[in-house]
Order: C-alpha cells, then structure tokens, then sequence
C-alpha cells in the first residue's frame, strides 16, 4: 500500500503525466480540488484533452453556468472556461488525455 496525502500534489492532482503523482500515467489526471467561497480560477481551455468535473459539494460558476453537488459537467478541447467557487465547494476532476502543457489560459 502507497499512502500519502492530498496536501503532497499540486493544486490537487495526484495522477497523471506530471510529478509529483500517485500513479503515473498518461492515459488520464484526476484531481480533487477544495475551494473556499470566492476563489477564482482564469478563463482556460485545452488543446486536446476532454475535462469533466463532478462537484461533489457546494456551489460553483463554470463558463457562465451555476453547477450544483452532484451535477456533472463535460468541456471538450478549446472549449473555454472561467471557475468561481459561489460557495465553498469540493470538485473532481479528470481529464483524458494527461498531456503537460494541454491547458493555455485565455480565450481560443
């Protein structure tokens, strides 16, 4: 058994293509990010992979949408998207393929 903590990875990703991770892969990241009520992440998107994000608690705003615990969202590549926490919220997150430097902040 390998046991470590979510605290160890960046910004909550613990597999994929990139260092530091449980399980090293390029087949597909997973991610369990914690935000607090407000926080923000920039308008991104990704050249090729697919995301989809379940949130599992709370209230967020993803590319303009208000998405609730238990709802399930699907971003396809280029398809941009901005994140606000409307209250404090847990997300997965999994992105098939893991491929280092997919993600290009801004608008397509």
């Amino acid at each position: 058994m390998i046991r470590s903590e979510l605290n160890q990875y960046k910004l909550g990703w613990f597999i994929g293509n990139f260092e530091p991770a449980v399980l090293s892969t390029g087949d597909f990241e997973v991610a369990v990010k914690v935000f607090n009520k407000g926080d923000k992440e920039p308008v991104h998107y990704q050249k090729k992979a697919v995301e989809v994000t379940v949130v599992v608690s709370g209230t967020c705003r993803i590319a303009g949408e208000l998405v609730h615990a238990g709802e399930i969202i699907r971003l396809e590549p280029f398809e941009a998207a901005a994140f606000e926490a409307v209250t404090d919220c847990v997300l997965v997150a999994v992105k098939s393929p893991s491929l280092p430097g997919d993600k290009i902040l801004g608008h397509v």
